[in-house]
């Protein structure tokens, strides 16, 4: 029987905030949140976030009361939702040039690049700022009308824009690309690809984003033929994983092989073969040859299918 990915949240998902959707057209409420002591912000400078950074790195934040000309400024401001009562609220700075004023808003703060800190933060911080860093990315990307061009404004506590025109207010909401991520095995083994702008060494699974009018098992499908030229069947979902980076969801599945020669495609991916649990259980993680880093399902995939083989 499989296991239900709820109980074992991917990086970035799974976090105990509680967001409070139903209340986000609120202005009076929303406002007094943002007034309370305890309300806490979370800036994002060019999508990244503020940290105190070591050798266990955690999420800074900074208290909505001391922080009034930030938000005033702000380019944008959204409410997450509460943490045990705390509301918490992204706030977008990307128009200051240094944002180092803004970090020292908070003890031994700096900005940082999620992806280079997030495997080492603590779960539940992780999903809260890519999450922050998420919905901080569609806004700074969706300041004008896709309809007719005009400036839009931010509404429902920074979850929707709309168009100032009056003829258009088209409604703008913030969007995520769905993307397949698939571990194709004939059994024993699995098969792994190189990219050319990836880290050097790095492997991982196979992955393409949806595509208009096409179902999640059309798309892994079609993504591996393009990928490796192999045909597959029993396509099976595991888990997902929310990933800001900059706004995908990643939709994990497995694939068994029906044929199992490979032809890589250049424009698709530059190295790829077939590997034994053996072999990747002895992985020397080096700049010969790595696993996928630690925070992305690619990684969860390939440690659940190695489990399932002892």
């Amino acid at each position: 029987m499989t296991a239900d990915p709820f109980d074992r949240p991917n990086f970035y998902a799974g976090g105990p905030l509680d967001r409070l959707a139903h209340r986000r057209g609120e202005a009076a409420w929303i406002a007094e949140l943002l007034a309370a002591p305890t309300t806490r912000l979370l800036p994002v400078w060019r999508s990244q976030n503020l940290v105190i950074p070591g050798e266990a790195p955690a999420a800074a934040w900074l208290p909505a009361a001391e922080a009034g000309a930030l938000i005033e400024g702000a380019a944008a401001l959204a409410f997450l939702g509460t943490i045990e009562g705390v509301a918490h609220f992204a706030v977008e700075i990307s128009h200051h040039d240094d944002p180092a004023p803004v970090a020292a808003l908070a003890p031994a703060a700096g900005f940082s690049d999620l992806r280079a800190v997030g495997p080492l933060l603590d779960r539940a911080e992780g999903s809260l700022l890519a999450y922050a860093r998420g919905l901080m990315h569609w806004h700074a990307r969706h300041r004008f009308c896709g309809v007719c061009g005009q400036p839009t404004v931010a509404i429902d506590a920074g979850h929707a824009r709309r168009c100032t025109d009056a003829a258009c207010a088209a409604q703008h909401f913030p969007r995520t690309d769905p993307a397949v991520i698939m571990l194709v095995h004939d059994g024993d083994r699995c098969i792994l690809g190189h990219q050319s702008q990836w880290p050097p060494g790095m492997h991982s699974v196979l992955a393409g984003f949806v595509e208009p009018g096409e179902s999640l098992e059309e798309a892994v499908r079609r993504e591996v033929a393009e990928e490796v030229g192999v045909a597959v069947r029993d396509v099976r979902y595991r888990s997902s994983q929310p990933w800001p980076f900059p706004a995908s969801i990643m939709l994990g599945f497995t694939a068994r092989a029906v044929t199992t020669a490979i032809a890589t495609s250049p424009a698709e991916i530059e190295t790829a073969r077939w590997y034994s649990r053996d072999e990747l259980r002895h992985s020397p993680e080096n700049e010969g040859f790595r696993l996928p880093r630690r925070d992305s399902i690619a990684r969860r995939l390939l440690e659940d299918w190695l489990a399932e083989g002892n």
